[in-house]
Formats: structure tokens, sequence, C-alpha cells
């Protein structure tokens, strides 16, 4: 279940990221101003309060349009929930990583492409993603093992996560010690892992590239 939040999470987050970073950096004032906005109020509130807000305030609205179709007892389930909050935490810090990574590209290179008669979509598919996801990508690896623990404050609404099965081991048994150290030790293995696997895609993103050397 957390290794399942965090990639639903991730992949909301990853979207909302390349929104938020292609609106900052945009000529749009408004689209400029939307960016600023969602990037400086997500991360201005903690996550946590975040996850509350998306599970017991979308509650509240799904009773009330279930209400007008007869259904007032419609509900967000906690996963959805989760996937949204951390969604849109992740999505917010991954602007800055998305932006900063859009900023190193020459604009020479989309130059090149309109010249030669390609399209927007194909230039980003084709120019700027392989080269943006290179550059993007340690700061995102960072961003997911933050996010991959974060998946913790879902146990606040009831998600049978790593740390809400620790919490009930611990109630039932009185053994608080022993479950919450083995969750640790859970979460700590899933990191190794993890880092294993951001080290082989970025040995696969850089593949061709070679460094300058001043």
């Amino acid at each position: 279940m957390t290794i399942r939040l965090s990639l639903a999470s991730v992949a909301l987050g990853l979207l909302l990221g390349l929104l938020g970073a292609s609106a900052k950096i945009s000529g749009s004032t408004t689209l400029r101003g939307v960016g600023g906005f969602y990037t400086s109020v997500v991360r201005g509130v903690p996550e946590t309060l975040w996850v509350l807000m998306a599970y017991y305030g979308t509650t509240s609205l799904m009773n009330w349009i279930g209400s007008h179709f007869g259904n007032p007892y419609l509900t967000l389930s906690p996963f959805a929930a989760g996937t949204i909050a951390l969604g849109l935490c992740f999505g917010a810090y991954a602007t800055e990583v998305f932006r900063g990574a859009l900023l190193s590209l020459s604009p020479g290179q989309r130059e090149a492409g309109l010249a030669l008669g390609m399209s927007r979509l194909r230039i980003f598919w084709r120019i700027t993603l392989p080269q943006l996801w290179r550059v993007a990508l340690p700061g995102l690896g960072n961003l997911y093992l933050i996010m991959l623990k974060d998946t913790a404050l879902v146990s606040l609404i009831s998600l049978e996560e790593i740390m809400r099965k620790a919490q009930v081991a611990a109630n039932a048994t009185k053994e608080p010690f022993t479950f919450y150290f083995m969750a640790a030790l859970i979460y700590l293995g899933l990191t190794v892992i993890i880092m294993g696997a951001l080290h082989w895609f970025e040995y696969r993103a850089n593949r061709g590239y070679t460094r300058t050397e001043l």
C-alpha cells in the first residue's frame, strides 16, 4: 500500500510539476502568477494539514454532491485523498526542480526545432524532455524519497499502510518499540532499494553525455 500510494502520488506530482514549471517560465503574467501562487501556498502549509484537508474537505464536498443525486454518504477513499494531498505537495516542489532544469536548457535548440518545421509538442517530446529528465532526475529522486516517508502521514486518515499497521499492532500488543522499530527498518529497506533504482536511472539518463571539463 505504501508503494502504491507513493507511485500514484508521484505520477500526479510529476504532471503538476511540469504544468507548474511551464506556467512559471511562460510569457503570460497570469500563468506566472498562477504557478507562483500554487508553489507558495502548497509549500507554505504542512503536509499533515494537506492530508487532513484533502480527506475531510473532499468528504464534505462529495457528501454535498451526493445529496443531489440521492446518495448523501458519497465519500472519497483514504487512498484517493492521500494521493491528492501528497501529489499536490510533490508537484509544488517538483515545479521548482523542473523550472531550474528548463532554464538550464539552451533556447537555441527550441528555435532550431521550429526552423526545421517541428511542432511544439514534438520539440518538447524529442528535444526538451530527454534533456529535462537528465537534469531534473537527481532532484526528483530526492523528492520521491522524502515523499515515500511522508506516506506515513496518511495513517491519520486510517489508510492501511506501514505506519497504520504498526500503530494497530503496537496498541494490540502493548509493545510500541518493537513494531515502530520494525516499521523504521521497512522504510529504511525501501529507501535503500529506491536509491539503487535511482542510481540506475541516472546512469541510463546520462548515457552518451560527456561533461565538459574546464
